[in-house]
């Protein structure tokens, strides 16, 4: 029979792998309290970033339906649970094990599908959600205005040429006069 304990600590940590649509395993090896505790600053309000023994966040993936992560789950390990901009929590995390190379970055989890560890390395050398949408308003803006220039094109070479006949029709009337 399990332990009261153990079985609040799975639903919990079931609990936010529900909520959360991208997760971060990582080993934390030889990391100070102090480090772990710049870490969670690192990545925001948006992160929670947990310990937990391996066989209680099995069990609690599985529970939530994630599947996938168990060959991960070896060592010491932790998972930074985001519920906010996954771009930026992976990023937080790769400057944060450059620095620390006590944090090793496992694999991870993003919108139902697993991630090895260059594709959180790659996803976190994406550029952030507002940067990527400021770049396509911008392409769009540019696409318009070519747009509309080449929609007032007819109309002003239309204007051009009738300001032309009204020059060479006065240019006549001089001549003949």
């Amino acid at each position: 029979m399990a332990k009261p304990e153990k079985v609040t600590a799975v639903a919990e940590i079931a609990e936010r792998f529900r909520e959360s649509h991208a997760a971060v395993v990582t080993e934390y090896r030889g990391l100070s309290v102090p480090a772990l505790m710049e870490l969670r600053r690192a990545l925001g309000s948006d992160v929670t970033y947990s310990i937990a023994k391996n066989t209680l966040v099995k069990r609690a993936a599985a529970e939530a339906g994630v599947e996938g992560l168990d060959d991960l789950f070896v060592g010491p390990t932790a998972i930074a649970f985001v519920r906010g901009e996954a771009v930026d929590a992976a990023k937080a995390i790769k400057k944060f094990s450059k620095d620390h190379k006590s944090l090793v970055i496992k694999g991870g989890y993003l919108d139902g599908a697993t991630l090895s560890v260059d594709e959180v390395e790659k996803f976190a050398d994406l550029e952030s959600r507002d940067v990527l949408l400021a770049k396509l308003a911008g392409a769009m803006k540019g696409n318009l205005t070519k747009a509309a220039g080449l929609f007032n094109a007819p109309a002003s070479q239309v204007a051009r040429l009738g300001a032309a006949l009204q020059d060479k029709k006065a240019a006549e009337g001089d001549a003949a006069a």
